[in-house]
């Protein structure tokens, strides 16, 4: 499960001061140093118990936005714009009981979705009692990232973001599965940023079957391969051949299969096509043609 972080200060940061102090110190959450002085930045800004809405305050007054952006869907607030490799971001958590979760759902909070991040991360628990998490670990490196794969997922335990409680989510080790929190209540996270890790799959996780379901992550690149295969040019279609037989990332590669199946009308050249993507040599794409061409069987 994520690594709790005891940090005893009974200092306050305003947002500025945060902001700057982790700038500076370019976070890294594989070492120990940096992440223990960034957890004692977020202390400081947790310890602040009006910043948060003395900025909501001036812009639902309008008298001015106070730096403060959406993002993420309904429940993200940004704080700070990225500054190196990190940013500050607050979520709101809400109830059941709450109108926003009646009319978005539980889904647009994350709730009841399990899953891991491609990314790192430091929480805290702002103002209530926190939403509660099942705990799950696994290893990244074992997977190949097809649905349906066995994930090997260990449980941990179940426990609440509470107030003052300090956390580091962990890159591709830890899983948990979002319940709703029993009153409105909001963290902060210190993000940390990695050029890379548009590269490395966010999954999504069946807890009974013990299965990947999903990648969640998104991919601009991939956005784009899909786009111009479905223009049909020639050009996009040669490129998303290379894509298919050499690109480094699994993801691009069964993207790329995807694309150009969905162009083909006639049954078998579909087959023909994903019999072609199960021998390129990588498994996550081989173990999803061996369902494609079983659905087309069918």
């Amino acid at each position: 499960m994520p690594r709790t972080i005891a940090i005893d200060s009974a200092k306050c940061a305003s947002l500025p001061e945060a902001i700057e102090a982790l700038a500076q110190l370019d976070f890294d959450p594989r070492e120990q140093e940096s992440t223990l002085e960034a957890a004692l930045w977020l202390r400081r800004l947790n310890n602040n118990r009006t910043f948060l809405a003395d900025l909501l305050l001036d812009r639902l007054a309008g008298r001015s936005d106070g730096g403060v952006e959406s993002g993420y869907g309904p429940q993200a607030i940004i704080l700070s714009p990225r500054r190196g490799n990190m940013f500050l971001r607050a979520n709101i958590w809400p109830a059941e009981h709450d109108l926003f979760f009646r009319n978005s759902g539980a889904a647009a909070f994350v709730y009841g979705v399990p899953h891991d991040h491609n990314f790192s991360f430091l929480t805290s628990g702002y103002l209530g009692p926190g939403y509660r998490s099942d705990y799950y670990e696994y290893d990244y490196d074992a997977l190949s990232g097809y649905e349906g794969e066995p994930a090997g997922l260990r449980f941990v335990e179940r426990s609440a973001l509470s107030q003052g409680k300090l956390m580091l989510y962990r890159a591709h080790r830890d899983v948990h599965s979002q319940l709703p929190a029993e009153s409105l209540s909001v963290s902060l996270n210190v993000m940390h940023v990695d050029p890379a890790q548009g590269w490395f799959d966010q999954y999504g996780f069946d807890l009974e079957r013990g299965e990947v379901t999903r990648v969640l992550s998104p991919n601009a690149t991939e956005v784009f391969l899909r786009t111009a295969v479905a223009s049909g040019s020639e050009a996009a279609l040669d490129f998303a051949e290379w894509v298919g037989r050499t690109h480094p990332s699994d993801r691009m590669r069964l993207a790329s299969f995807e694309a150009r199946a969905g162009l083909i009308a006639e049954p078998d050249a579909r087959q023909e096509l994903w019999r072609t993507a199960e021998a390129a040599g990588c498994r996550m794409v081989a173990e999803t043609a061996k369902r494609r061409r079983a659905a087309i069987r069918a």
